[in-house]
Order: C-alpha cells, then structure tokens, then sequence
C-alpha cells in the first residue's frame, strides 16, 4: 500500500485537494501497479511562518 505524504503552505483549496490526490492516485496506480483503494494520501499543512527560503520567511515574502 503506498502511503504518500503531501507537505504543503496552507491556504490550498479543498477542490484543488481533491483534483491533486486524483492525479497522484492515478499515478500510483499506473506506475506502481497499486490498487486504487490502497493508495493512501496525507495532507500536512505548513503554515508560512513555518518556513524558510534563502535565509527569509516564507510569511515575509508577502
């Protein structure tokens, strides 16, 4: 069963979730001959304070 997890900035909409977890399902099963019911996705939200590129928070890149 792959279990894939999502690190993602918060503020993503649930339609975009939903058309996201779609396309990475149809991957998993083409590619690794999964079954579709046990692919499992998990979402975790990072907040843009929580993050840092190049040395600049993410939230002050706003």
């Amino acid at each position: 069963m792959p279990n894939i997890t999502v690190e993602l900035l918060s503020g993503r909409t649930l339609d975009q979730r939903r058309e996201f977890a779609e396309a990475v399902t149809a991957a998993a099963v083409d590619i690794l001959k999964a079954p579709r019911a046990s692919v499992r996705i998990r979402f975790d939200e990072i907040e843009r304070e929580d993050v840092a590129n190049g040395g600049t928070l993410e939230s002050d890149q706003m």
